[in-house]
């Protein structure tokens, strides 16, 4: 991985994140009214947050829910942001450690963190994915955490840290599609300092490609993919099997 290149982007969304949009992304990951746009970006995030975690929690799709299937299983929510996706696999059993790049973020998590999260437990912490010192863990969950990155970057990433990962990694990309693109042109109507670090798109067979080269040789496998798009938000959701 392009070291330099990354820590400098990985520098620029700790920026923004901790300092410019920390105050919306409270407001949006709570109940509060938002703008039309926000609440079709809510929706979405809420949508995708719900997959995801159906995802890990049920790895055949065939199998009905049951009541605790993450116990006894540990999963890294990396990008955890306010705690909501690590609040629900916590309920679930899991023990969660929850790291994001925003000091502020994780200071937020920790005071919306409930108390009623048996039989799981959350931690959370403020860095990166990418520290070995987080130790090993069943579950990764990378929910619109890389989409900031190159698609090599984001590859890379993966490949870092899939030796400490024993079951399944689930995160998101940015699709490439002509919505997506119209949605980020229009974005760059906002003022500088408002606009978040920008998504790049990869083209869903690009990525695949990216990965089954990369991820296959380490013994992992492409699973479920699925598209979340809601108004201002689109996302898609990718799966990895160990084998």
């Amino acid at each position: 991985m392009g070291q330099t290149s990354y820590i400098e982007r990985r520098g620029q969304i700790e920026a923004y994140f901790d300092r410019t949009a920390a105050e919306a992304w409270a407001r949006l990951t709570s109940d509060a009214p938002v703008s039309g746009v926000r609440a079709t970006v809510r929706a979405g995030r809420e949508h995708m947050r719900r997959l995801l975690v159906d995802w890990v929690s049920r790895p055949d799709p065939a199998q009905p829910p049951s009541g605790f299937p993450l116990a006894a299983r540990t999963l890294l929510d990396a990008g955890c942001g306010t705690g909501l996706l690590a609040v629900d696999c916590a309920r679930l059993g899991a023990s969660v450690t929850g790291i994001d790049l925003s000091p502020t973020l994780v200071d937020l998590a920790r005071e919306r963190l409930p108390d009623d999260l048996s039989p799981g437990s959350v931690r959370l912490l403020a860095g990166d994915m990418l520290d070995a010192a987080l130790g090993d863990f069943d579950h990764l969950v990378a929910m619109d955490s890389l989409i900031h990155y190159a698609p090599e970057q984001a590859v890379a990433a993966l490949v870092a840290v899939a030796p400490r990962v024993r079951r399944s990694i689930v995160f998101t990309f940015a699709p490439g599609s002509l919505p997506l693109r119209m949605m980020m042109m229009a974005g760059r109507l906002f003022p500088r300092g408002d606009r978040s670090p920008a998504i790049v798109p990869v083209a869903p067979e690009r990525m695949h490609r990216m990965l089954a080269e990369a991820l296959g040789p380490l013994g992992w496998r492409l699973a479920r993919t699925e598209r979340v798009a809601r108004g201002f938000y689109t996302s898609q959701a990718q799966e990895l099997i160990r084998r």
